[in-house]
């Protein structure tokens, strides 16, 4: 273990890192199954019809799950904090900070609450109100792709090269679970709201996520079934 880093203590985050990163995957493969059988609608009127006859799926459109997934990815880079101290504690704080400010911004961006709160009071208004609440629907939806949307995206960017970099000054962490690092971090350089070339990366970018975790879940399932080290001098 590297510089006799004893990681027994912290054992239970690190499992619940490797469980966040096996549910991680799991959220991918449905966004990614709804978003294929369910493409979401482009226009506020097309929200508030799906919102109004089916409000789950009319919200998981709106990125519910994706509330849910950057939880998931906080709590593996918690694990990933704590695995990569001894390598650069200034690294991991500064890493854990952009993406804990990165998150927070991103979890004032989602709008499906007051977007389905809107869908039935368009579904219950005259012509003359369904106007208006068609421009607070717009409004809506270009906040919810709007700054703080690429504010997270940029800083979590950031974070995971990081993180990236201290995988490759470890031992802990093998060089091909770095090297997907740095692809899932190169394609997600370019925020999905900049056009078709911010979908293409997005989409792109899942494949080398997915194996970066799975990658991640096993060397933290192994590192928490690690036995405590015992002190120099210690006798059986």
């Amino acid at each position: 273990m590297e510089s006799g880093l004893d990681l027994t203590a912290w054992r239970g985050l690190l499992r619940t890192g490797m469980w966040a990163a096996w549910a991680g995957v799991a959220m991918v493969v449905i966004q990614m199954t709804i978003y294929v059988f369910w493409p979401p609608p482009e226009t506020a009127e097309g929200y508030f019809d799906l919102l109004v006859k089916h409000p789950l799926l009319g919200m998981l459109s709106l990125d519910l799950l994706y509330v849910v997934s950057n939880l998931l990815a906080f709590l593996v880079y918690l694990a990933l904090t704590v695995v990569l101290w001894r390598v650069s504690r200034s690294g991991v704080t500064i890493a854990m900070a952009l993406s804990a400010i990165g998150i927070a911004a991103y979890m004032s961006a989602p709008r499906a609450v007051e977007m389905l709160t809107l869908a039935h009071s368009y579904a219950d208004a005259g012509p003359a109100e369904r106007v208006a609440l068609l421009a607070t629907g717009d409004g809506m939806l270009a906040g919810w792709m709007g700054t703080a949307f690429d504010i997270y995206y940029v800083l979590n960017g950031i974070a995971l090269v990081v993180f990236v970099v201290l995988m490759f000054r470890s031992s802990i962490f093998s060089r091909a679970t770095a090297r997907w690092g740095v692809v899932a971090a190169i394609l997600m350089t370019v925020p999905t709201n900049v056009g078709v070339v911010g979908l293409i990366f997005a989409i792109s970018s899942l494949v080398p996520w997915v194996v970066l975790s799975v990658l991640l879940a096993g060397r933290l399932r192994a590192l928490s079934a690690l036995e405590p080290v015992e002190p120099l001098g210690s006798s059986a």
